[in-house]
């Protein structure tokens, strides 16, 4: 390696330069500061938010202002009396009808009759409310439409709130104030790791003061790919400040391992950390790079939600590498030796490479290294069997860990009301010669129990559908190909067929393209940075394979988990997606971790000894990384949607196992088998030939 400075030492390391870092990166973070403040206000939690612009029931949606109604989501007031609805309660039922309509509640433009069912237990009221994408405007009309139906009501008469409405503020209101408890959270647990860690009532405070103001910068820079019309929703900022704290708490504990390392070995810490930078600083940037990429990679898809969530992840990923290259070693820099008190590395306190646990346990795995990856292939192999009980039931009606008054309204009203009532489906018919065709098209299709009135404009016409299934179920989204299938039959592209039903089919039909798409596209790309990296391909194959073998055994066994202590209704479609892009692009990170250093020992020593020195330096601090990185994806859990309680539960699963069983067991033994040709073509598997070649020619001696 060239001693020459690199350019990010030239801008970090010295006296002057360090506070010059430091001011920038306050005023950067003072500059952002308001428009950190706006992230939440600036998320978009509507399903209807998520669809890929191509779908027919986006055009349904696009089309509902040109119609007189315009375009409302209705919220359905169910009240049920399990002895039915006597005089006296359909007299409440009529009363709590008219205090909503003469509410003045903003938002509403129209209250329906009431409807009675068939078994006279329950009776509805259609509430339609025009919010234009302002999910406050819609939470706060549901919440009063809430207060005025379930207020004073006789006994034994039981109302709750569903329909589209109740549902999307449900889903809103289920992300609100999350980012303040997942930053309060983690910041305490990677404070507790950190203690843990160093072990110092002082040094803690560096790292965490980095990753704080790298979070506040990228929740700024959010707000701003927000403001430009990226889709940007709870979830996916959610994950960012996961991703930032973990990720950047990461790259800190590299940078830092190596530092102190340095500092180990000389006087100067200024030059303890040019040595650090300069020889650690790659494989952090290499690594925040195969994430940054990886998630750029979801760029690509179709879901605006996954699109999204990929240049916000990728910005956050590479802020905190940024940072964890340029804050934190500028305040190493000014805390100086002092700030690891009260464990202070002096000069010439090196440990022998050899020693401690990471020393000997590679010795034991080069001993037996093809019964270790033999033994630990099959051990995962097995666990990975647990995929084959993947089931994609989670639906917007099961989505939640706790009660719902959506889901539960939903419920109240399957009892005595077809299922479809609370959010019929729409019919668009573009021609409107062709309506009564669709109108008979519609009444004939399986799964439909009844058609609603027709509204026309000169351009087209639309009519309600209501399903029998669960509109929010496994059963109502199974109706609506039938339904599209039988329309295209009689009246070609002319109809299309929209609704929060056809909306979450259109939904999940494009997260299983994304699926198909963006796996093949990762694993590509992943291993081009490995290629480049390593200057080989025999290594990045086996670090590609490993890492595969690595996310089917930890999807595997988290779905066994579920199974067997969480009784969850079942996984969400993008649960797969995500799992594998977190897992892969974040245990390839620790692959790279061990695999660099190993390579820059091999330029003086043989890839056996060399992989013994990597293990044996980086092991404890790789190990570190990947707990605080499954800690504070495990954060994920408190939040009460499932989709990510399994999303952190298994990404923290997998870190653990890639940690501690792939990085540390499965990568090793088998560079001890493949030896320097773990290198091929490079320069460095050259010397297995002429090994090879040298003892060719001893045994042709010894023959003769």
């Amino acid at each position: 390696m060239s001693n020459r400075p690199s350019v990010l030492v030239r801008l970090v390391v010295g006296k002057k330069r360090r506070f010059a870092v430091l001011g920038a990166w306050l005023l950067l973070a003072a500059a952002l500061g308001p428009l950190a403040g706006r992230f939440e206000s600036a998320q978009q939690n509507e399903p209807s938010s998520f669809l890929p612009g191509d779908a027919d029931s986006v055009r349904v949606l696009d089309a509902a202002d040109t119609f007189p109604s315009g375009s409302v989501t209705p919220a359905i007031a169910v009240f049920r009396d399990p002895d039915g609805l006597g005089v006296q309660g359909m007299a409440a039922v009529e009363r709590k009808r008219e205090e909503v309509a003469s509410a003045s509640i903003d938002g509403v433009t129209d209250v329906s009759p009431v409807a009675r069912s068939k078994d006279g237990k329950a009776a509805v009221v259609s509430v339609a409310i025009e919010a234009g994408g302002d999910s406050d405007l819609l939470v706060s009309a549901v919440d009063d439409i809430r207060e005025a139906v379930q207020e004073a009501l006789p006994a034994g008469v039981e109302a709750r709130v569903t329909g589209p409405a109740g549902y999307s503020a449900d889903a809103t209101k289920a992300f609100e104030g999350i980012n303040s408890t997942l930053l309060l959270v983690t910041a305490g647990l990677v404070f507790v790791l950190l203690v843990l860690i160093y072990r110092s009532p002082i040094f803690w405070v560096l790292p965490l003061f980095t990753v704080l103001l790298a979070e506040a910068v990228v929740r700024g820079l959010g707000t701003l790919l927000a403001d430009a019309g990226l889709v940007v929703n709870g979830q996916t900022g959610g994950i960012l400040l996961v991703l930032v704290f973990g990720a950047g708490t990461d790259y800190a504990l590299l940078l830092t391992a190596r530092y102190r390392e340095e500092l180990r070995r000389r006087d100067d810490k200024y030059e303890a950390m040019r040595i650090a930078l300069q020889q650690g600083g790659p494989a952090i940037v290499a690594s925040a790079g195969t994430v940054v990429a990886t998630l750029l990679c979801l760029s690509l898809a179709s879901v605006n939600s996954t699109a999204g969530l990929g240049p916000v992840g990728a910005m956050g990923v590479a802020v905190a590498a940024v940072a964890m290259l340029t804050l934190l070693p500028a305040l190493l820099l000014v805390g100086g030796r002092r700030a690891f008190w009260p464990f202070v590395p002096h000069q010439g306190s090196e440990r022998s490479s050899g020693e401690g646990f990471w020393g000997r346990l590679g010795r034991a795995i080069e001993r037996r290294h093809r019964v270790a990856w033999v033994a630990t292939a099959l051990a995962l192999a097995a666990l990975a069997l647990g995929t084959l009980t993947l089931d994609q039931d989670l639906t917007t009606a099961n989505a939640y860990r706790g009660a719902v008054e959506s889901v539960q309204g939903q419920r109240l009203l399957e009892r005595s009301f077809p299922a479809g009532e609370s959010a019929p489906t729409i019919v668009l018919v573009t021609d409107p010669s062709k309506t009564q065709a669709a109108l008979a098209a519609a009444r004939s299709a399986d799964g439909v129990t009844r058609v609603g009135p027709t509204e026309r404009t000169d351009a087209a016409a639309r009519f309600t559908v209501v399903l029998a299934g669960d509109p929010f179920g496994q059963e109502g989204f199974a109706s609506i190909a039938p339904l599209r299938r039988d329309l295209r039959a009689a009246v070609g592209d002319a109809a299309l067929v929209g609704g929060p039903t056809a909306e979450e089919t259109d939904l999940r039909s494009a997260v299983a393209r994304d699926t198909k798409l963006l796996i093949p596209l990762v694993l590509a790309v992943v291993f081009g940075i490995l290629v480049v990296l390593l200057r080989a391909v025999t290594a990045p194959v086996m670090l590609i394979a490993t890492v595969v073998l690595s996310f089917a055994a930890a999807l595997g066994g988290s779905l066994i988990l579920f199974e067997l202590f969480a009784d969850f209704p079942g996984e969400d479609p993008s649960y797969p997606l995500f799992a594998f892009i977190f897992l892969v692009a974040l245990g390839v990170d620790y692959n790279i971790f061990l695999m660099a250093r190993v390579r820059e020992e091999r330029l003086a020593l043989p890839t056996r000894e060399a992989m013994l020195r990597g293990l044996a330096v980086t092991g404890g601090v790789i190990t570190s990384a990947g707990i605080v990185l499954a800690g504070t994806f495990s954060v994920l859990a408190v939040l009460p949607l499932v989709a990510l309680t399994q999303i952190g539960v298994t990404v923290a699963f997998g870190v653990l196992l890639d940690t501690l069983v792939v990085r540390s067991v499965l990568v090793p033994a088998l560079t001890f088998d493949l030896g320097d040709r773990v290198w091929w073509p490079s320069r460095l598997s050259h010397s297995l030939r002429r090994g090879e070649a040298a003892a060719t020619e001893r045994a042709e001696r010894g023959s003769t």
